[in-house]
């Protein structure tokens, strides 16, 4: 008998799951996901595409996106960070260093390089491109909202405008008033919606259309946030209107708590001057930059790198 204790396995099994029926029925928006992402490669240092900056390089300009998006006033905070392995064919000198399996001196030089490169059994050289994945989520609770325009025979104007941040973001910039006639918009609540937004010190960023995605989901070697392009976006908006065909926008939601974070302060300026020279700023002239007494602000916290050391 104990025997036959030591030796019993448990065995695995396999249980069918609805799929096409939980994705349809338990998703807010149904069969889309709701986790958002951008997916950031390393910055090339010169026009051939053969040397790019350092895997640290990377992730200090994911921190530096998400913090500039959160200065613009976009709604969302960050939710984990991770390193995405692309694999690519290259030349051998292409690779920054060459792996050596049989060599731990080897695997430590790598920790901080954004490619790398080994030879397969065939002698083709494969190369290692270190991507980061930085995954971030809406600041409000929900995730995301869903506003029905719905359009009648007689409407002239959908009644709003998009544009764009320089993080990739679409947003509603503006809505027309109630008292404009002939507009779509009014009956739908995005009015309401967008002055909520504005209370909040909030834009109004639209997540998906019709279902489908519309937030920046790359940023390139070259540097370019890869998202999607306002005009043909304005188009499709402006077929919906044609066609009397009602419109389906999600929007991020915000955290009606929470104040936009401010553009992080510049590094503080040292000024060495004479004792002369601190009692004259010192006076009662109205505009004092500095002197006795005078103190430095302290540089703000870096959102990515804290959370990293957290892991």
């Amino acid at each position: 008998m104990l025997a036959a204790l030591r030796d019993w396995k448990i065995a695995s099994a396999y249980e069918t799951f609805p799929w096409e029926k939980k994705m349809k029925e338990l998703l807010p928006v149904p069969e889309c996901q709701k986790f958002l992402s951008l997916l950031l490669l390393p910055k090339a240092t010169d026009g051939t595409h053969t040397r790019y900056n350092t895997f640290d390089d990377t992730l200090t300009r994911a921190d530096a996106w998400l913090a500039s998006s959160r200065a613009s006033g976009v709604p969302v905070e960050l939710a984990s960070v991770q390193t995405e392995a692309l694999l690519t064919k290259i030349s051998g000198e292409t690779a920054v260093s060459t792996v050596n399996m049989g060599s731990l001196s080897d695997l430590a030089n790598m920790s901080n390089v954004s490619l790398y490169g080994f030879e397969d059994y065939h002698g083709v050289d494969i190369g290692m491109v270190r991507a980061v994945r930085l995954w971030y989520a809406p600041s409000g609770p929900g995730g995301e909202m869903a506003v029905e325009i719905a359009l009648r025979q007689g409407d002239t104007r959908l009644g709003f405008a998009i544009s764009r941040t320089e993080e990739g973001f679409i947003y509603v910039s503006s809505v027309a008033d109630e008292s404009t006639p002939g507009v779509a918009s009014t009956r739908s609540g995005l009015l309401e919606l967008h002055r909520a937004a504005k209370r909040a010190g909030r834009l109004l960023v639209v997540s998906r259309v019709g279902g489908e995605k519309v937030l920046s989901w790359m940023v390139s070697t070259a540097g370019d946030v890869r998202c999607y392009d306002t005009v043909p976006l304005s188009q499709k908006l402006l077929l919906h209107r044609h066609a009397l065909r009602p419109i389906m926008l999600h929007f991020l939601t915000w955290d009606e708590g929470a104040l936009a974070l401010p553009p992080p302060p510049a590094p503080p300026l040292l000024m060495l001057s004479s004792e002369g020279d601190e009692e004259e700023i010192d006076g009662d002239g109205p505009e004092i930059t500095a002197g006795k007494g005078a103190r430095a602000r302290p540089l703000g916290s870096r959102t990515l790198d804290s959370r990293i050391a957290g892991c």
